[in-house]
């Protein structure tokens, strides 16, 4: 919620088209800046459900809803 209350937004990218130097540079970032929220609890993703992977067309189907927020998980 702080997020949409101070109007931010979240973008995401891919880094195939990165030359090796730059993913180095982003994946130490993301070790020394990120990873740290992530071990003490701070950051934690938001899980809307669980399916088993033999009912993946469940988590498939409510994904293609857009009613969801969060992730959507299959469990083996």
């Amino acid at each position: 919620m702080p997020l949409m209350l101070k109007q931010l937004v979240l973008t995401g990218s891919t880094l195939r088209a990165q030359p090796l130097e730059n993913k180095a540079r982003i994946a130490a970032g993301v070790k020394d800046q990120v990873w740290p929220l992530i071990a003490s609890g701070q950051f934690k993703p938001i899980i809307h459900s669980s399916f088993l992977l033999a009912e993946a067309s469940k988590g498939h189907a409510l994904m293609e809803t857009n009613q969801h927020i969060g992730k959507i998980i299959l469990e083996n």
